[in-house]
């Protein structure tokens, strides 16, 4: 029964927070990241509160033999930055910022029907498989 409340409450709780906090909002997000313009700083807490939570569980998660609600951790493999991580990170940031959304948001405002978050999405996904295919699985 873990198997299915823990991820919807913990997915109820993601997209509620970024309901909240306003980051499935683009032009905010855009706001955000117009550092000469209308700069709304608000979404620093946002990130910044979210980093916390994750290192202190990451933290805590080494002293424990396994998690509560899953049989194993799921911990990245790579421990180094190198040129795939760069560019895709740089990737990633620059879609963030012309689009202003990322895929938690993008997922969660596809409930409005919208078909430019409909797009989105799509290519979202579309060029997930096609770096998997081209560059293959993250290791």
């Amino acid at each position: 029964m873990s198997k299915i409340i823990i991820p919807l409450i913990s997915g109820f709780l993601f997209g509620l927070g970024l309901l909240v906090s306003g980051m499935n909002n683009p032009a905010k997000v855009q706001a955000f990241l117009d550092l000469a313009g209308s700069w709304q700083p608000e979404l620093v807490a946002v990130m910044g509160s979210a980093v916390v939570v994750f290192a202190i569980a990451y933290k805590l998660s080494d002293k424990m033999k396994s998690p509560w609600f899953h049989h194993n951790f799921h911990r990245p493999s790579l421990n180094s930055i190198d040129a795939r991580l760069l560019v895709g990170a740089g990737m990633f940031g620059i879609g963030w910022g012309l689009v202003g959304l990322c895929p938690g948001p993008a997922l969660l405002d596809i409930m409005s029907g919208s078909l430019e978050i409909a797009v989105f999405v799509f290519c979202l996904l579309l060029g997930n498989r096609l770096a998997h295919w081209f560059i293959g699985p993250a290791k």
